[in-house]
């Protein structure tokens, strides 16, 4: 546990050196939001249509920015292979370091959500379930985004393959936190979508480190 917690502010520390790479994924999230409504018009109506699926696209462009430096450093350091030959966990070492990616890349997304949400006219309980969808769905970004990084962690220039694995398997999780926050702005209740996601989520929890570990190992061979 004591190695896992090292990890974890390793990685959190390095994150906040690096400001420049820590700041792109959210000014990228903030520019793609900000340029739809001059692009649709300010309409209300109409951005409350486009809204959600906007704010969830951003998401998962502006993660697939942070995805890349996952274990791109450690690659390059050596510092990868040496953790791989330690005696401590590959795949908990692995959801530590998504963990520190989802904090520093991914969770400020979050917060800065209400604001874009009211930039895009989204009433109260639109907003809500957008929370709640990207609180159970952005997680899932990361670990699944996990796997594809250590598949591609030796690879140079591998940024392009990496949209390329991921963005269709993100479509059912875009599917799903869209119909929930259309679900709410209809009055309906969204509670099967949220379960559907919680589920994914649950299931890429169970798996997705062993995966990467697997992945990673695959890498260095």
């Amino acid at each position: 546990m004591a190695a896992l917690m090292a990890i974890l502010k390793r990685d959190l520390a390095l994150a906040y050196r690096q400001r420049a790479e820590l700041m792109q994924p959210m000014l990228f999230f903030i520019l793609v939001i900000s340029l739809f409504p001059l692009a649709v018009g300010p309409e209300p109506k109409t951005l409350q249509l486009i809204g959600p699926g906007v704010i969830w696209v951003a998401a998962i462009l502006s993660s697939l920015l942070g995805l890349e430096r996952l274990f791109r450093d450690d690659f390059q350091d050596g510092s990868l292979e040496q953790l791989m030959l330690s005696s401590t966990s590959l795949p908990a070492a692995a959801l530590v370091k998504v963990l520190a990616h989802w904090l520093t890349s991914i969770f400020p997304l979050i917060i800065l959500s209400p604001l874009l949400a009211l930039f895009l006219h989204l009433s109260e309980p639109m907003y809500w379930a957008l929370l709640k969808t990207l609180l159970l769905g952005t997680p899932l970004l990361s670990l699944i985004g996990g796997i594809a990084v250590g598949l591609t962690v030796g690879l140079n220039r591998g940024g392009v393959l990496l949209a390329l694995l991921l963005l269709p398997v993100f479509i059912p999780l875009l599917i799903f936190a869209t119909s929930a926050v259309e679900s709410a702005a209809m009055q309906l209740q969204y509670s099967a979508q949220l379960a559907i996601i919680g589920a994914m989520f649950l299931f890429s929890l169970a798996l997705a480190p062993f995966a990467i570990a697997y992945a990673l190992r695959v890498s260095q061979t």
